[in-house]
């Protein structure tokens, strides 16, 4: 009988599921007899395109780790939800004008038959969805315990606007002027928001970070975004007024070369002391800001330099951004190109306070002294006059909690005269109400402006107060779905505490790096705050994250931008041409797009090679922390590996169990099982370190052993099946049951292994020079030729003869010699 992958994946995906294998209870006093692993994937987005083969590489990681630590006696959780409110499905609505909640179920109807027909052991009963109404109630609620501590208010404040979605954005989600998702401009524009406090948690985000085991690449990324800074403020007192620029710097001994003041065209202070034509100029320039128009103005305005007590004049130019609501910034010119230039331009005089041995000069008494020593006695001497002080700033901003849209979280707030009125807990959730179009009123009203007069109008009392009709950003409910997670069911608090004080932390977090500042860090401020109300006992929400290496394809396109599907491609003489005009192409290897033509569905693949064998494949191709290319040569290769397996138990002309499987438990040489208890152990170990691909490695050499031998003993098959399981769930129950095994082997237990079988052999190797012998070595017969010369290289005789002779030749015959040539 021939292995016919799709037959048997369908059949155990529908035992799993009839018999709910993979479904946890939730009682407590149940639950504690064991102890819990909670492991997670960042739950995906359904989009209209579904699942590419980038996507399962996560979630097969999690899957193989889940299905281990069941069999290593764990209460597992391991749910699956959909992160569904965003922008997508709306732009999808407004194109296809079809209701965003119809799109959104559908595209979750796709993702879900995808993932199950890769045989992932989610927990399916505790499925959510962020843009349900019994989720997001939940997501109201915390912003309701968000606002009552004090960590949301509304205020005018600039705004990245994007004006071909409509729409504001975080400052996380601009890079260079454009939103990071689409490309589209962004611009800056004055708008009454929803802000939250992150950067009251700013020192604790950072703190933290310190317990977690995440990658330290991710752990830099945000501690770069928190931005912590030590350094001081300075007062320049103004000419002519009673006020003073303040600015901060973590160069307080540039004091002395300090020439100029530029202020942000943002700063608002000196606006009532502006002349008119300057001020003139700085409206002209904040009005057209959108279409770039740079600005430099000599304000008309001199300050004081505190040490000095000289006269110094005031710029107003945008090449200088605020940090923390300090709109100037202190100029040495000398030591900064941008403002060298900007002094040589405008005739501004420059002072140097350094020699070249890098010692304080034209200093008065700072003279003669180090930067370190001078930054002491600056700070000391302005904090003594009154004019200074140590600051310590974050680049940390508040998180802009608004958007202009309609798929989003209404926010559970009415307005009356500017006055803010929560809706009550009892009344949630604010519920979503149904409109005719998504996009933006002619007069840039959000689309929930176009509601039904009873839901945008709520009467209280004798007054009417008016809904807010901006909604909450996407982030808001993937902020901590994991927590409803715990307790989905549950319709009278966000979840049990004492399953909370179980389950909690996240064990393990596997998800795309590309999360590593917005999601992580929105949701470790949401969690935190949580911690404040005594709603979660720990600090910290994922106790280790792991980021998997993305999946490429190749993909073809010609010198002016146009892709080209594979259909559309020629190759002739190593040269890649477009069929239909024959224009030259390249190809290129890029990420996963539809609109790249190089996305390639699992559902062909399992289609033709089976769920097992994308498993085996994805984990098989390197390290899951690295970035690959899909090749079909290897996923072929994983086919035949699987293949190996079936045929070694069943044999291809009957269908019956192959009669190279004896019964006999006693048939067992020493050797194979020293080198089943040694496979046990490596892919125990690999396992555990998420090293999947050297786990998998050493099952193929150990099938590889076995089919060379005469006769198996049917108990060693059993245990590799048990070892395989996790990677190969499918094949791995079929063969178990095919050889007379009544309990499913998702019930068993991990196989151990006995140390005293891995102990690897010791031989007594020559170490010889010029062919005499001088020294021995006993090394592990499995010890490759590098380490063995690193070894002998460290003998006595060697280290005193290579420290005046040079080695020519090394002749090496394994397990026996080693012979240095030296002259």
């Amino acid at each position: 009988m021939h292995y016919c992958p799709n037959s048997i994946e369908k059949k155990w995906q529908k035992i799993w599921k009839n018999n709910k294998v993979f479904e946890l209870h939730n009682k407590i006093e149940n639950l504690k007899k064991k102890p819990k692993y909670y492991i997670l994937d960042m739950f995906p987005y359904p989009s209209a395109a579904g699942l590419h083969v980038g996507h399962p590489r996560g979630y097969t990681a999690t899957d193989v780790i889940a299905r281990f630590k069941r069999m290593n006696g764990f209460n597992v959780l391991h749910p699956m939800g959909w992160d569904a409110f965003g922008l997508p499905a709306e732009r999808a609505a407004i194109k296809e004008n079809i209701h965003p909640f119809i799109i959104t179920k559908r595209n979750i109807s796709t993702f879900k038959k995808q993932i199950e027909r890769l045989g992932f052991s989610y927990d399916w009963s505790r499925e959510l969805n962020t843009s349900s109404e019994n989720y997001y109630k939940w997501t109201q609620w915390i912003f309701l315990k968000l606002y009552n501590k004090n960590l949301a208010y509304r205020k005018n404040i600039p705004v990245n606007y994007c004006p071909a979605l409509s729409t504001v954005l975080a400052n996380e989600e601009v890079l260079n002027g454009k939103y990071i998702e689409t490309g589209d401009i962004v611009e800056k524009r004055l708008m009454k928001q929803w802000v939250l406090k992150i950067s009251k948690y700013a020192e604790r985000l950072l703190k933290d970070l310190e317990n977690l085991d995440w990658p330290e690449h991710v752990k830099e990324m945000q501690r770069n975004w928190i931005g912590k800074t030590e350094g001081i403020t300075i007062k320049f007192s103004i000419f002519h007024s009673h006020d003073n620029i303040v600015v901060f710097t973590t160069k307080s001994h540039h004091i002395f070369g300090v020439t100029y003041l530029v202020v942000s065209p943002e700063c608002k202070l000196i606006w009532s002391i502006l002349s008119n034509n300057c001020l003139k100029k700085i409206i002209n320039y904040r009005q057209n800001a959108k279409i770039k128009k740079y600005i430099n103005l000599f304000s008309g305005i001199y300050v004081n330099n505190p040490v000095k007590q000289n006269k110094i004049p005031i710029w107003i130019s945008d090449y200088i951004l605020p940090i923390n609501c300090y709109y100037a910034i202190m100029v040495a010119p000398v030591y900064n190109k941008l403002n060298f230039y900007f002094a040589q331009k405008y005739n501004l005089s420059s002072v140097p306070i350094l020699n070249k041995k890098k010692i304080m000069c034209n200093s008065s008494f700072l003279n003669s002294k180090s930067i370190g020593s001078s930054k002491k006695n600056i700070i000391n001497f302005l904090k003594r006059k009154g004019y200074g002080a140590k600051k310590i700033i974050y680049r940390l901003h508040d998180w802009l909690f608004s958007r202009q849209r309609y798929w989003g979280e209404p926010f559970p707030v009415v307005f009356h005269k500017n006055k803010v009125l929560l809706i009550s807990e009892k009344n949630l959730p604010v519920k979503l109400p149904q409109i005719s179009k998504y996009k933006p009123t002619k007069d840039g009203n959000p689309p929930l402006s176009r509601a039904e007069h009873n839901w945008l109008n709520v009467k209280i009392k004798n007054d009417i107060y008016v809904r807010d009709i901006n909604t909450m950003p996407q982030w808001a409910g993937s902020c901590w779905y994991y927590l409803r997670f715990l307790d989905p069911k549950n319709g009278d608090t966000l979840f049990n505490q004492e399953l909370e004080k179980y389950f909690m932390p996240v064990d393990l977090y596997i998800g795309g790096v590309e999360h590593a500042v917005l999601h992580l860090l929105y949701s470790r401020f949401w969690h935190k705050v949580l911690y404040d109300c005594g709603l979660v006992h720990t600090k910290e929400p994922f106790k280790k994250l792991f980021n998997q290496g993305m999946i490429l394809g190749q993909s073809f396109k010609d010198n002016k931008g146009k892709y080209y599907h594979i259909s559309e491609v020629l190759i002739k003489k190593n040269k890649i041409f477009s069929k239909k005009n024959n224009v030259p192409l390249v190809s290129l290897t890029e990420k996963m797009s539809k609109s790249k033509y190089n996305v390639i569905n699992p559902d062909v693949i399992i289609d033709k090679y089976g769920a097992d064998t994308i498993r085996i494949y994805e984990l098989f191709m390197g390290p899951l922390d690295q970035v690959k290319m899909w090749n079909n040569t290897g996923i072929k290769g994983s086919f035949r590996f699987l293949n190996k397996i079936w045929y070694l138990i069943i044999d291809k002309d009957t269908g019956n169990i192959s009669k190279k499987i004896i019964m006999d438990k006693s048939f067992k040489s020493l050797t194979l099982l020293k080198s089943l208890h040694k496979m046990i152990k490596k892919v125990t170990n690999d396992t555990l370190a998420l090293k999947f691909n050297t786990a998998i490695s050493e099952m193929m050499i150990f099938i590889n052993t076995l089919i060379l031998l005469p006769k198996i003993s049917k108990e060693i098959i059993l245990i590799f099946l048990q070892v395989l399981s996790p990677y190969a769930p499918h094949i791995s129950e079929e063969l178990w049951k095919k050889l007379g095994q009544k309990k499913m082997l998702v019930y068993c237990s991990w196989p151990n292994w006995e140390e005293s079988l891995c102990i690897n052999e010791k031989k007594i190797l020559i170490i010889q020079v010029n062919g005499k012998k001088k020294a021995k070595l006993t090394i592990s017969n499995e010890l490759p030729q590098n380490k063995i010369e690193k070894l002998a290289k460290k003998t006595p005789f060697l280290m005193k003869l290579l420290k005046v002779k040079r080695i020519k030749q090394i002749i090496f015959i394994k397990n026996k010699i080693i012979n240095f040539v030296i002259f």
